[in-house]
């Protein structure tokens, strides 16, 4: 099957005629007497004109059989709570990785899971993690009076130190914390090295892997811990549907670890109260949609050449990414100075993060959006200069 990104599903016209008809949700008689109602109008994406640069999302998604199961469970499930449609994706995901139903927590997005646990990691211990990952979710228990996470440094080249992470466990750690492929650097553990560790780690504490960006490596079988989780090791990993499939704004994303883990961390979240239909369906039809993921893998890697070769061209340098965005090092510049300076252009990418004030990172958009970064590079680059001697 070959993708065709042009195949859109609307409610309208016809469409939404037959679908709410054939609902009984309309009738005439109930529309002709019904007062005309005035609808608030909603920016649902972003503002036109705008490149969105900042999230690392896939504008690309939701597919067109997404959107097709969207209109359908809307339509036919929008009343009702989703538990059928979750069981259904559930099985779908334990098939693939040979696990039971038992293994796996859904939740709106992956952050809930994270967050459940890292609450529940809490309880045992401070969380480790690297100087540099996506810790957000990890800070979630200082909000109730955790100690905040102890951090390892960096390698040089802002990799992850499996060999200092090891070092740093003790009694007194709850949870590490692993981002693989890494965010906000986009770089890659060694799949071996991480096997070894996790092995290792595990048997002194939980050992946390978000692989939220799996899917857009080289090899993602390779690259999972998920099969650690199956052979008993006390390793949990969550995954996501916001990014490759295309679906961060319909929030599905989901844990996998032992039934014990599974139902302790559980303790901490609501389950399938936070799930919606319209998510699920989509997320049920783009799941095995490879001629889709196919496509937006393809554009990811065309916006990452086109990045590089401006990064280049421009003198600056950039880790190698296995993700849907890159880190720039603006060498002597200022991240946040250049994201207002982007933002003059219509360009919204992300600043500084934590200490690491030369270092820039930008999300893979539409192809025309990432041309906008492209090309307003030098005079970003300009102006950030100027703004750092005034």
């Amino acid at each position: 099957m070959t993708y065709n990104p042009s195949r859109r599903i609307f409610l309208g016209g016809s469409l939404a005629t037959t679908a709410l008809g054939a609902s009984g949700i309309l009738t005439s008689a109930g529309l002709a007497a019904a007062p005309e109602t005035v609808l608030p109008k909603v920016q649902y994406g972003p503002t036109p004109g705008i490149a969105k640069l900042n999230a690392n999302e896939n504008p690309y998604g939701p597919s067109p059989d997404a959107l097709k199961a969207i209109m359908e469970a809307s339509t036919s499930g929008g009343a009702y709570y989703a538990y059928t449609a979750a069981m259904t994706l559930i099985d779908m995901i334990a098939e693939r990785h040979g696990l039971a139903r038992e293994n796996i927590s859904m939740s709106s997005g992956s952050s809930p899971v994270l967050s459940y646990a890292a609450l529940a990691a809490s309880k045992k211990g401070v969380i480790l993690g690297p100087d540099l990952f996506w810790d957000t979710t990890s800070k979630a228990p200082q909000k109730q009076g955790a100690p905040e996470i102890r951090r390892v440094a960096n390698t040089a080249e802002l990799g992850i130190d499996l060999d200092a992470m090891y070092d740093a466990i003790d009694d007194s750690v709850g949870m590490v914390h692993i981002t693989n492929p890494n965010n906000p650097t986009g770089t890659i553990v060694d799949p071996v090295k991480l096997r070894e560790f996790c092995i290792k780690a595990s048997k002194k504490t939980l050992v946390l892997v978000d692989e939220a960006y799996n899917e857009l490596t080289d090899d993602p079988p390779k690259h999972s811990m998920i099969p650690l989780v199956k052979a008993g090791h006390n390793v949990i990993v969550a995954r996501t549907f916001s990014k490759i499939y295309g679906l961060a704004g319909l929030r599905v994303g989901y844990m996998i670890a032992s039934p014990e883990n599974t139902q302790w961390i559980n303790q901490y979240g609501m389950g399938g109260y936070t799930l919606n239909q319209a998510g699920l369906a989509a997320a049920i039809a783009t799941y095995n949609d490879d001629a889709f993921l196919t496509f937006a893998k393809d554009k990811i890697l065309e916006a990452r050449d086109m990045v590089m070769t401006a990064v280049k061209a421009n003198g600056l340098t950039a880790l190698p990414s296995s993700t849907n965005f890159i880190y720039v090092n603006l060498g002597d510049g200022d991240a946040d100075l250049f994201r207002a300076e982007m933002e003059k252009h219509n360009v919204l990418i992300r600043g500084k993060y934590r200490t690491y004030t030369p270092w820039s990172r930008v999300s893979m958009g539409k192809i025309e959006d990432v041309k906008m970064y492209v090309d307003a590079m030098p005079k970003a680059l300009e102006g950030m200069y100027k703004a750092m001697k005034s």
